[in-house]
């Protein structure tokens, strides 16, 4: 289970852009490091989130991929 670098559209609409994979420091679980695109509510564009990889790559309650590359 991987994920390619670039520009991703959220299920609910945001665009962000994938950084790259990183490891948590004590788990070692692969979390992906993506930056948003747009404003969205408090967070400004520009910033920074991490999930983890099988969450970014997998369906939210609707059966949707959460995260689709565009």
């Amino acid at each position: 289970m991987e994920v390619e670098k670039g520009i991703y559209r959220h299920a609910k609409g945001g665009t962000y852009t994938v950084l790259g994979v990183g490891y948590h420091s004590e788990s070692l679980e692969k979390l992906v490091v993506y930056q948003s695109l747009n404003n969205h509510g408090d967070f400004p564009k520009g910033t920074l989130w991490v999930r983890p990889l099988a969450l970014f790559l997998g369906k939210n309650a609707h059966g949707q991929p959460r995260f689709t590359k565009i």
